[in-house]
């Protein structure tokens, strides 16, 4: 276990802990599985609603190395102000797709993570659905 690994734990760890109702114990376990695994991959939840199932077919199609993510906190969603959009388009490509959410339980958690995430991948999309990894 590094420096490096303690500061991003505990950093990642007091922003977590307002999030998941002060409970900083529960929120310094989950920084920590976060940090030791280097990231975390999460399902993208949604992905059957409206044309997405086609986006995925279409996302198929690319080296996944061409393929960009982007997580979009949405505050004035009306269902949820704290979901957490997952926009996708690829490299040279014109505009951005939203592919579905974050899962609910796990939006305090990205949103935590915020700018901490240089890498954003999504890993799978398939017609039963969507994960992304979120690299540490």
């Amino acid at each position: 276990m590094t420096n490096e690994m303690k500061s991003k734990a505990m950093t990642l760890g007091n922003k977590l802990a307002p999030r998941m109702d002060g409970d900083r114990k529960a929120a310094f376990v989950e920084a920590w599985a976060i940090v030791k695994a280097q990231g975390l991959t999460l399902p993208v939840r949604g992905v059957s609603f409206g044309n997405r199932q086609e986006a995925l077919r279409r996302l198929a199609r690319y080296n996944p190395a061409d393929v960009r993510a982007f997580l979009v906190p949405e505050p004035s969603n009306p269902v949820d102000p704290a979901a957490v959009a997952v926009m996708v388009g690829v490299q040279n490509g014109s505009g951005l797709y939203r592919l579905g959410y974050v899962p609910r339980t796990m939006a305090p958690v990205v949103t935590a993570l915020g700018r901490q995430l240089p890498r954003l991948a999504v890993v799978e999309g398939t017609s039963r659905g969507a994960r992304i990894t979120l690299g540490i």
